[in-house]
């Protein structure tokens, strides 16, 4: 009988396991809750209009349509039975499989107060991308038909809570809609005048990356004309702002960028968990006593690994194609290889020309780690067409400031915060 393997979640890790057994004498059934695959690097960019959201995803079916080894099913994994080796879905239907890869990833952590996450949305999927999008866009809106000039000052604040890769990278690109993009475009308004404040609690900005570099992102920041206040914890969120400790931020828009807990899934596999949530695994990617089931991307830890392996999309391609490999060694009876991580750097972009990077002992900042930065993204997208769609919307945005992904399909009446 030919061994099945379900691969639960379609991420980087997810996409990359199921693409590594492409011609194994093993039948894949990809499990996911969405239909696409999604770029998440390039998620804030529809959050802030400079893509639209096919730019960054495609279809999960188009994409392993000639692997015919691969059955791909819609459906949402609420538990798994290790004993019995089946996964149930949110209908009640089982999938029974010989192997298993677990890669649902990650959310949003709000610290035990969810209660906070209807008025600061994070930025995980496509759907929080264009609440974002609606929420920050629509603020410039209701500012211009605002006449209470304290009420108007609230829209016109936009705050940003977390200072690693994805805070930085919201709070440039907002600084630059609302100096560049907005520009001319109001009437009773100036939308230059909008404050963009970026609240991260540790000392510095992008705390993972060297001190210097840290340093220069915040410069980079403040030259687009975003305001950052380090050292400082978010106490409270509600509709009408935000408070830090004794001090308190009338703001009618804030985006949540500042925690990270594992898929809620990973508490169902009866392994040992760390901190955030992550499966602690062992050194080939398994669940510890069950050799058939692999952890991998964001929602695995892996101790034995030093340093720590970073929960960044190159890592779960590469847990991904480990996890596959293993699976077609142990069918063949070979042992399994332990996960090794190849550290290709790390890069987070600013705004216009702004970026840094660490790439092996190679630092940048500024252009050239822009430059790098658009170089990789562009190569690593999902298809030929997204990576020419991708091209020609920044060389447009790049000389005009332009950003045409500026739909909202949400009207006043629905609008909760007019």
């Amino acid at each position: 009988m030919t061994p099945r393997v379900v691969i639960l979640g379609c991420g980087f890790g997810g996409l990359w396991a199921a693409q590594g057994l492409r011609g194994a004498p093993v039948e894949v059934t990809v499990i996911d809750r969405t239909n696409h695959h999604l770029f998440a690097p390039l998620l804030y960019q529809v959050a802030t209009a400079g893509l639209s959201a096919p730019s960054i995803a495609g279809p999960i079916r188009h994409i392993l349509a000639r692997q015919r080894n691969a059955t791909v099913l819609f459906g949402e994994a609420q538990a798994v039975d290790l004993a019995q080796r089946t996964v149930r879905l949110e209908n009640g239907k089982e999938i029974g499989y010989d192997h298993l890869i677990v890669a649902t990833g990650a959310s949003h952590s709000y610290f035990g107060h969810d209660d906070w996450a209807p008025y600061a949305p994070g930025l995980k999927t496509l759907e929080d991308a264009l609440e974002i999008r609606r929420r920050v866009l629509l603020a410039f809106e209701h500012a211009e038909r605002e006449t209470d000039t304290v009420r108007r000052a609230a829209w016109l604040t936009l705050v940003v809570v977390g200072g690693g890769p994805t805070g930085v990278e919201l709070a440039g690109q907002f600084a630059e809609i609302a100096r560049h993009t907005l520009r001319d475009e109001f009437r009773r308004i100036d939308p230059s005048s909008a404050r963009v404040i970026l609240v991260e609690g540790a000392d510095r900005v992008l705390p993972a990356y060297p001190p210097e570099l840290s340093h220069k992102a915040r410069l980079q920041l403040e030259r687009l004309g975003a305001t950052v206040w380090l050292g400082r914890r978010v106490t409270a969120v509600d509709a009408e702002g935000v408070t830090l400790g004794n001090e308190r931020i009338a703001c009618r828009t804030a985006v949540w960028a500042a925690g990270v807990a594992a898929s809620p899934l990973g508490r169902m596999l009866g392994a040992p968990l760390e901190r955030a949530g992550r499966v602690i695994v062992e050194p080939d990617l398994t669940l510890p006593g069950h050799p058939e089931v692999s952890v991998i991307g964001d929602l695995a830890s892996v101790p034995s690994h030093r340093p720590p392996v970073p929960a960044i999309a190159p890592a779960a391609k590469q847990m991904g194609r480990y996890a596959a490999k293993n699976v077609i060694r142990r069918i063949s009876g070979k042992p399994s290889l332990s996960f090794r991580y190849r550290d290709y750097g790390q890069m987070a972009t600013i705004g216009r020309r702004a970026a840094v990077a660490v790439i092996g002992a190679v630092r940048l900042s500024g252009f050239p780690a822009w430059a790098v930065w658009l170089l990789a993204h562009i190569y690593f997208l999902i298809n030929f067409r997204n990576r020419v769609v991708v091209m020609i919307d920044w060389a447009w945005a790049y000389w005009t400031y332009e950003r045409h992904a500026r739909i909202v399909i949400r009207g006043i009446k629905q609008d909760k915060n007019a």
